[in-house]
């Protein structure tokens, strides 16, 4: 398909207001999207089904699920898309905002500081006005801007329009073999210096991985951790490690996901703890802010034999069903002319408010970049 008809066909979708998703994976110059062919809102509560699901922070709330055979799937493969530049415009610091955080990180402080919390990971929404009221250019200008994220604009006219960049893999399955990585730490990318992190952001580390490989012993086999990296994603860099295992015959992927969802790196530790202390202290509904969205229970076919010529081999093919699902990390939400920009952060014991909120300010201009 040729990408401006790609693109007029998502045009049309959004000024029908139907559904529909936009989407690339990391490393990745393939852009695929889904067109639902009318309104209706399908949700999933046993993630069984085949497509692509939106799923909410708080899995109380129902995931919204673009299902196979109610769409139209198209994809193209592009390198970089034409966009003209913009200028971001800048975000005023409001004071009120500031020290709302500032007293919302300091009430995490004293509350891990008082109970068995280890970590709780607190956010803010922070609005505002957006000229360009076209969702599949700022999806154009994300995607030129961070090739390492899954950039995506997803609209359901019932539920909202959201767009975001995220570095975060909650988790991907191909056939039997389960993928996680843990992710925690953040600093500003500086091309002319080497990182180097503190022994706080390796405990982070530490703990968002010790995590997942306890969460996920029930249903798997054969973990494997591998060492931690230091990884950029846009003007950021983050400490990442990855998990590999595979999973036993009776586990569904319903209760990986329970498992795994929300990660310490978006909620926090223990998970039920810091998730009360959120629903309870944070002054918004995160909605699908830290949620997770992607392919679900996809078919892939994948040939055994690489060499064209031996086409009596060429026979043994692989069929596997593939989900990837990726955190709704840096990401916004358009309503009316305004983004509503969602950030947040690790808080451990040695946190310090202030410093958290410089935090919060460097991780909105990663999103405010492609707004003008």
């Amino acid at each position: 398909m040729h990408k401006d008809s790609f693109f007029e066909a998502l045009e049309t979708q959004y000024a029908k207001q139907l559904p529909f998703v936009v989407y690339s994976r990391p490393i990745n110059s393939k852009i695929q999207c889904w067109l639902q062919k009318d309104d209706v809102l399908h949700k999933t509560e046993t993630f069984t089904e085949s497509g692509f699901v939106f799923a909410p922070f708080n899995l109380n709330e129902k995931s919204i699920l673009f299902p196979k055979e109610a769409c139209l799937y198209s994809e193209i493969d592009i390198k970089t898309l034409e966009t003209e530049v913009v200028e971001p415009t800048k975000i005023f610091q409001n004071e009120t905002e500031k020290l709302q955080h500032i007293n919302l990180v300091s009430e995490g402080i004293k509350r891990i500081k008082n109970s068995n919390l280890e970590k709780v990971v607190l956010s803010r929404c922070e609005t505002k006005p957006v000229q360009s009221n076209s969702p599949i250019t700022i999806f154009k200008r994300l995607f030129n801007t961070y090739k390492n994220a899954m950039v995506y604009c997803w609209y359901h006219p019932k539920v909202g329009l959201w767009i975001g960049a995220t570095p975060e893999l909650l988790f991907k399955v191909e056939g039997k073999q389960l993928t996680t990585i843990s992710l925690a730490g953040t600093q500003p990318y500086r091309r002319i210096s080497k990182p180097t992190w503190t022994h706080k952001e390796f405990e982070e580390q530490q703990i968002v991985t010790n995590y997942i490989t306890e969460q996920i012993k029930p249903y798997t086999k054969q973990i494997n951790v591998s060492d931690v990296e230091t990884v950029r994603a846009g003007s950021l860099l983050h400490l990442k490690t990855r998990v590999i295992s595979l999973i036993k015959d009776n586990s569904e992927l319903k209760s990986i996901i329970e498992a795994l969802h929300p990660t310490p790196a978006v909620c926090g530790f223990p998970k039920a703890e810091a998730k009360a202390f959120i629903l309870q202290h944070e002054s918004y509904n995160r909605e699908y802010y830290t949620g997770f969205l992607g392919e679900l229970n996809l078919t892939q076919v994948k040939t055994r034999n690489n060499n064209r010529r031996n086409v009596e081999n060429n026979a043994y093919s692989v069929v596997k069903t593939q989900s990837n699902f990726y955190v709704n990390l840096r990401c916004m939400q358009l309503k009316d002319n305004t983004a509503n920009i969602y950030v947040g952060g690790g808080i451990t014991k040695d946190s310090n408010p202030e410093r958290e909120w410089e935090e919060t300010v460097n991780k909105s201009a990663t999103i405010n970049a492609v707004l003008s």
